[in-house]
């Protein structure tokens, strides 16, 4: 006490305390010792030799504390929350790092858990991501990763805690810029929008390699349609590293990247972006295929083509040849070499960077050589082509394909002379003047492509006269026309010369040319809101902020807009101001920056000029918008192109005009709109879109400008939620209002805009999320938000939150009538009743549910604090009236059985006195309903109920049925639930209901904990058919027992198991409701559809004579409908079904008992046994290494005797299990001769009641000689509660029966089963059953041979010689019958060899002598004669 009594103090009286974190485990053996887990947050009190005294963080309500090693802790910064006694410590690190440890302590425990649940893949992908998330940790304490470096890691470790805390089930965390936030630091609109933002990257890479060399050139294409075969994938492996900003930001943050040779590769074509002043000529020439002549040879050439590029001198250009990055330039290009083609195809890419000043003149040239593979190293010209880059025009060569002439030539001709060459025509489409000489060389042709990405050269001639406006005036007029006919790419990728142009154009006579400048500069404009051009948005920014230079186009600029604006009602102009009004933005923006050029140009002259044409333009506007039209005319499609932009204006007019000037320009348009909402939907649908865009922007941000646009913005607001149209948007408005009020501020501001949205819209929202939560709900899904729903409650949260008692106060007064008043509060109760349901928001939505409980928790205490309610207040009068009333009084039936269902999730909260609480509530209850009805009927079924759906939610825990029947006191004033009972007179049937819950309570435990799905299910369907008899409940668990029993491909288990709901089913016509999967139908047609899914399932499951059975039993009702058309199908399946019995092969599966022992067992499983029918192929190793998977902690039992009571009482687990032998119930089938074993197998392993194991045993002195004397059978007979197969592969062991057998009555089982199985397979060989005769072959030589040796002999010595026939007198019978089965035996391998002779391989002829003469030898041992014929 002392020590927790100087911790208060410290904590009170010092600020600057220690705050240490456990670094190792500590158990605190010593006295006074503190235990200490590592991560643990240490607070220090005193240090004395080398040992401390403090607390940990996690001690409860600043406990005791104690003493610790003072190495077990390292020292952390940190700081202090909520100083006292319930402070919290928080490092002053990273939040990433602190997520991190505290989610990976979190894991730790959690991942154990996997693996006790055999939950092996989620264990090692959990442990992957585990080290991974702790070596990004590591990263991130060394403090070495640049910014951007540091917020990627960031990222990804943030990615896998997502993912790890989706995969454990734990809460979703709100984060901003990777790090958690504090729901108490953020509105609620902000907090839900947190929660909602998710996303994942994927990227896959794959590498190919072409086999053969002539498929080269279309590997792409075959990628594409998926023709891989062809080709190889590589072993390559790359890593990616996505980069942001610029290739000069990423120099200087990433140097190191670049001291290792990294080569820069621009894009093929435009960047997204082109710069103002970035320069670029790239040229990218495709060397595609050629056809050639074979020129006097017998076979094709070998050709290789050489390509320079010439300048206008005829000079060779060096160094303009690339052939990737990374590669040194080149003077000249040679291509690879396709043996013996005259039709070759490269497919080559090269990249010419040759500058504009050499670009004008220069050509391509391309020389053909034969490259002979007699003489090597010679290559021999043959021909050339050549292409000119620009012609005489300016315009550059074309994009696209081009098929050049290939000129032949001498192999020793000179081309250095171009000017020789240059006057033929280069290409078939492109002749010149003088193209006699073409002819003669059509027959060669060599094709490339061309691309040029260059910002100066254009291939558009409309554009070069346009950027050369000055060299010829007179077509100023005529290129401003044409500009619109330009092909978009062209105009963006001069956009700075173009705008410098048309400005330069408006400066020097705006007179005649200002009208076609402005919608030139509106083409443009719109031209950019193109999503194939949107990107260039950032280019035409650029060049208004550092090269716009038109100091006086603002006044023509307002001129002509003013002038469209004006003309809204003409319809001929209607389509060109539509395009006017979409380019308002950038006009705009034109019309601000050339302003403020005038002003620093002039010392801002003509100020008060500039605002009245801006007032004017303002003014049109507002007329504009303030004009109504009936449906969707087009002047509502004006009024929608207007409003979709014009917020973006807002941020222009701030750069010129103070925030409340701007403010109220805005409101006063935004409030000329007609408030009429039977209008355009479309208009209205913009309408609320700009007000939403209004809210968005920084206008709205600023508390000034804010007050004066709020109200015209609640205007709107409430119309739309009025109507209950756009939702979706009026409440991402709503979202962005709140975001902007910070919680609990007090500032006069912010109190005044409470004000005014109390009044305007708390009535509206309460409204409409009654509406939104109303709304019906798909069959079968629970209710859950929608995101803009949630946005409307985290709304109306905020809103209550930043309400002050004077708010409350305006409010209450605000309501006429006690009826108006009364409703409001209704409203208000009904939705936070709605909104507290758990299905209301996901379950790892923590902290928005701990938000909404806050305040309905505030609400809660307002309400019961409030005077008329305290009872102390209250006349004695009152008082008593009020206590008749409304706590003793009859009223209480009223909440039966509505609150059952509330008050019985209340209890399965795991906290003991929340429980206690709930017991004399549900004694009430039973007690009340007793007095009513004279029983509590009412009270079980919905207890039932409500329990069954709870329970398999997974609530609830395992002390939970403590609350009912433990007789034991629990803590708090009340005694258990059975101990209330026993004291009332309804007691005998009290105790029997708390007996039954408590028993479905078990079932339902073991059901949620997921070991032995289909075994809990069988035992929960059994409970609710036998001890509950709720049918409706019974039929539900079959179904999930079907369910189950298809998942594990049970199919024969599935029928058995549908079967049950077959049987309560009638052929009548009786209608049924639609219940589960099933349609509303007759009694008659769902148990038609039952029995045909019924005999499918035993179609699948091999069981083909039970599906014959109800074949004949639904033709039988067929028939007697006359319905001969199913009747002839079902005939026809029931045909089929015996088809597959003759044709088929069956598997005989194996059985095995297994012993389930120790109190860890669930429940069904607890000290019981069960057999099991084995899968296919399943032997008893592989059965019993299943069962250990299922229960890792399971001991197996090496000896199949039975357990004594420690085992039983063993807090463990013990498994028993050994295999068992079926006896089969129909043995006359089995034992009639003639009938084959395809239908016999049947019968060995179906309707199995009964199941045989044998343990051997001696007893008496063991005779070495002779073991048979002595060696004694103890049979085990298990009788089961239910056939196998059945619902389950599982059943219980009801009864068994233990007997012992005398050896001799084991030797007589012996030889009876022996010679059962000879019989059966010289049957199966005589009628060719058996593809081979290998097991008859074995069969035989194991009998022979083992009478041979001394098996049969044995016999004879044991059991046929004088003393022991005189000492057991009463086994006289047995010996006789005995030595008959060896005589039987012996004629029946005599049988045996003869068929084996008929049918034995050549090769086994060796083997069939051999058993025939031990055959002799043992029948000479037996006394028998030897026949003839077996010696034949």
């Amino acid at each position: 006490h002392l020590l927790n009594l100087l911790g208060l103090l410290y904590g009170a009286n010092n600020q600057n305390f220690l705050s240490f974190s456990v670094i190792a485990g500590f158990r605190g053996t010593v006295p006074h010792g503190l235990s200490l887990e590592i991560g643990d947050t240490v607070q220090i009190l005193e240090k004395c030799d080398g040992e401390f005294t403090g607390w940990t963080s996690t001690d409860n309500e600043g406990s005791f504390g104690g003493i610790f090693p003072s190495n077990y802790i390292h020292l952390k910064n940190a700081c202090v929350k909520n100083k006292g006694q319930f402070e919290m410590v928080i490092p002053t690190e990273d939040s990433v790092i602190t997520e991190m440890t505290s989610t990976l302590r979190d894991w730790g425990t959690m991942w154990k858990q996997l693996y006790v649940r055999n939950e092996g893949d989620l264990f090692h992908r959990l442990w992957h991501i585990m080290n991974e998330i702790l070596d990004l940790r590591r990263q991130v304490l060394v403090g070495h990763l640049t910014h951007d470096r540091m917020k990627d890691v960031k990222r990804h470790i943030t990615a896998r805690l997502d993912w790890g805390n989706e995969q454990l089930g734990l809460d979703l965390v709100p984060r901003k810029e990777y790090a958690m936030v504090d729901p108490e630091e953020i509105s609620i609109t902000e907090l839900y929008r947190l929660v909602c933002e998710f996303n994942t990257l994927f990227l896959s890479y794959h590498f190919y390699r072409c086999n053969t060399e002539s498929d080269w050139y279309q590997i792409h294409e075959n990628i594409i349609k998926k023709l891989n075969a062809r080709y190889n994938l590589t072993g390559l492996a790359v890593s990616l590293q996505l980069l942001h900003g610029d290739i000069e930001q990423i120099r200087r943050e990433y140097t190191s990247m670049f001291t290792h040779g990294v080569s820069i590769t621009r894009k093929l074509g435009f960047s997204n972006i082109i710069m103002p002043g970035e320069m670029r000529n790239d040229l990218y020439i495709t060397v595609e295929r050629g056809e050639f002549e074979k020129g006097g040879k017998s076979v094709a050439r070998n050709v290789e083509v050489t390509m320079h590029v010439v300048d206008s001198g005829g000079q060779i250009l060096r160094d303009f040849i690339s052939f990737g990055s990374g590669e040194p330039p080149a003077s000249e290009y040679h291509s690879f070499v396709l043996y013996h083609n005259n039709g070759p195809r490269w497919a080559e890419l090269l990249k010419l960077p040759i500058p504009v000043d050499k670009f004008r003149g220069a050509h391509i040239r391309c020389e053909f050589r034969h490259c002979s593979t007699k003489e090597k190293g010679e290559k021999k010209l043959f021909g050339f082509s050549f292409v000119p880059l620009m012609q005489e025009n300016g315009r550059t060569l074309p994009d696209g394909t081009h098929e050049l002439i290939v000129h032949k030539c001498e192999e020793n001709a000179n081309l250095q002379d171009s000017s020789r060459y240059l006057k033929l025509p280069f290409s078939k489409g492109i002749f010149l003047a003088n193209n006699s000489q073409a002819v003669k060389t059509t027959k060669e042709s060599f094709w490339i492509t061309s691309f040029l990405c260059s910002t100066k050269l254009t291939q558009n001639g409309d554009m070069l006269d346009l950027l050369k406006w000055r060299t010829h005036p007179d077509k100023i007029a005529g290129c401003l026309s044409k500009l619109k006919e330009i092909d978009g790419s062209e105009i963006v990728k001069f956009l700075q010369d173009t705008l410098d142009t048309l400005f330069g154009i408006l400066d020097e006579n705006s007179q005649k040319y200002g009208s076609k400048v402005f919608d030139c500069l509106v083409h443009i404009i719109n031209l950019l809101q193109d999503s194939k051009f949107h990107h260039f948005k950032p280019v035409m920014d650029t060049y208004i902020e550092s090269h716009f230079a038109g100091a006086l186009a603002y006044r023509d600029l307002i001129k002509v807009m003013k002038w469209h604006i004006d003309r809204v009602t003409e319809v001929e102009l209607h389509e060109h101001i539509q395009e006017v009004l979409k380019a308002q933005e950038y006009i705009f923006k034109y019309i601000v920056q050339s302003r403020r050029l005038f002003s620093i140009a002039t010392g801002g002259q003509n100020e008060e000029e500039f605002r009245c044409c801006i007032q004017e333009l303002l003014m049109s506007v507002r007329f504009f918008l303030s004009q109504e039209s009936k449906g969707a005319s087009a002047l509502c499609q004006l009024q929608a192109v207007f409003l979709s932009s014009f917020p973006s204006v807002y941020s222009e007019l701030l750069k010129l005009f103070d925030v409340r000037e701007v403010a109220n320009l805005v409101h006063d348009a935004l409030g000329s709109l007609p408030t009429v909402m039977q209008g355009d939907e479309s208009l209205q649908a913009v309408k609320l879109q700009s007000i939403g865009k209004t809210v968005e922007s920084h206008l709205y941000t600023n508390p000034d400008s804010r007050y004066i646009l709020l109200p015209v913005v609640l205007h709107h607001l409430h119309m739309h939620l009025q109507e209950q149209k756009d939702l979706i948007m009026c409440a991402r408005i709503l979202s962005n209002i709140f975001c902007l009020i910070k919680k609990n501020s007090s500032e006069k501001s912010v109190l005044e805009e409470i004000d005014v949205i109390v009044s305007s819209l708390l009535d509206i929202l309460l409204r409409t999320i009654l509406e939104i939560t109303s709304r019906p709900q798909p069959s079968g899904s629970a209710m859950r938000l929608q995101f803009q729903d949630g946005e409307f409650v985290s709304c109306l949260l905020s809103l209550l939150r930043q309400m002050t008692d004077r708010h409350y106060q305006q409010l209450l007064d605000s309501f006429n009538t006690k009826d108006d008043l009364r409703d409001f509060l209704l409203q208000i109760f009904t939705v936070f009743r709605i909104l507290i349901r758990p299905e209301m928001f996901p379950k790892d939505w923590t902290v928005m549910r701990l938000v909404i409980w806050d305040s309905y928790f505030f609400l809660a205490v307002i309400f019961i604090n409030q005077l008329c309610l305290q009872l102390e207040m209250f006349t004695p009068s009152k008082k008593k009236k009020f206590m008749f009333t409304f706590i003793l009084g009859e009223h209480k039936l009223h909440f039966i059985p509505a609150l059952i269902g509330p008050f019985l999730e209340v209890t399965l909260i795991p906290q003991p006195d929340l429980r206690n609480v709930m017991i004399p509530i549900f004694h009430d209850m039973m007690d009340w309903e007793q007095r009513r009805s004279g029983n509590f009927k009412q009270v079980e079924a919905k207890l039932i109920d409500k329990l069954d759906s709870l329970m398999s939610e997974g609530k609830g825990d395992e002390t939970y049925r403590e609350l009912f029947n433990s007789i034991i006191p629990l803590f708090g004033p009340y005694p258990s639930l059975l101990k209330k009972i026993e004291r009332e007179t309804w007691r005998e049937s009290g105790v029997s209901l708390i007996a039954t819950v408590t028993r479905l309570m078990e079932r339902l435990l073991d059901y949620r904990s997921g070991w032995q799905k289909i075994g809990c299910t069988v035992s929960l369907l059994n409970f609710y058919k036998t001890e509950l008899n709720k049918e409706e409940m019974y039929i539900r668990y079959i179904h999930k027992l079907y369910d189950l029993h298809l998942k594990a491909q049970n199919f024969t288990e599935a029928a058995y198991t549908l079967l049950l709901y077959d049987e309560l089913l009638e052929w009548s016509d009786r209608p049924l409701r639609e219940f589960l999967n099933y349609p509303m139908q007759t009694e008659w047609q769902r148990k038609e559809y039952l029995h045909l899914t019924i005999i499918q399932n035993f179609d699948r499951g091999k069981c083909w004579e039970n599906g014959i059975i109800l074949c004949r039993k639904i033709a039988e009702q067929y028939e007697s409908y006359y319905d001969y058309r199913n009747l002839s199908k079902m005939r026809m399946m029931e045909a089929s079904l015996y088809d597959k019995i003759m044709d088929q092969q069956r598997l005989e599966p194996e059985f095995f008992r297994v012993g389930f022992y120790g109190k860890k067992f669930p429940f069904f499983l607890r000290n019981k046994e069960f057999v099991c029918r084995g899968h296919d192929y399943e032997r008893l190793e592989a059965f019993q290494q299943r069962m250990l998977n299922e229960f890792p902690h399971a001991i197996a039992m090496q000896h199949a005797n039975q357990p004594d009571e420690t085992i039983f009482q063993a807090e463990a687990q013990y498994l028993q299990i050994y295999a068992v032998t079926p006896i089969p119930e129909n043995q006359e089938v089995l034992q009639r001769d003639g009938i084959p074993d395809n239908i016999k197998s049947f019968y060995k392993v179906n309707h199995i009641w009964r199941f045989r194991y044998d343990r051997p045993f001696h007893k008496g002195t063991k005779d070495k000689e002779n073991e048979f004397k002595s060696l004694w059978v103890e049979r085990t007979t298990l009788i089961l509660v239910q056939s196998l197969p059945g619902i389950s592969r599982w059943f219980e062991v009801e009864k068994r029966e233990v007997v012992e057998m005398s050896p001799l009555e084991n030797a007589i089982e012996v030889l009876e089963n022996k010679n059962q199985q000879l019989r059966t397979l010289i049957s199966q060989c005589q009628t060719r059953q058996m593809q081979n005769i290998n097991p008859l072959t074995m069969c035989l030589n194991g009998v022979i041979d083992a009478a041979v040796n001394g098996g049969v002999t044995r016999y004879q010595e044991a059991f046929f010689v004088k003393e022991y026939v005189l000492n057991h007198p009463e086994d006289g019978e047995k010996i006789t019958r005995l030595r008959e089965l060896m005589l039987e035996q012996a004629q029946i391998l005599e049988f045996g060899l003869a068929v084996h002779e008929k049918f034995v391989p050549q090769d086994m002829r060796p083997l069939h002598k051999k058993l025939v003469d031990q055959f002799f030898v043992m029948k000479s041992s037996l006394g028998i004669q030897v026949y003839e014929q077996v010696h034949r």
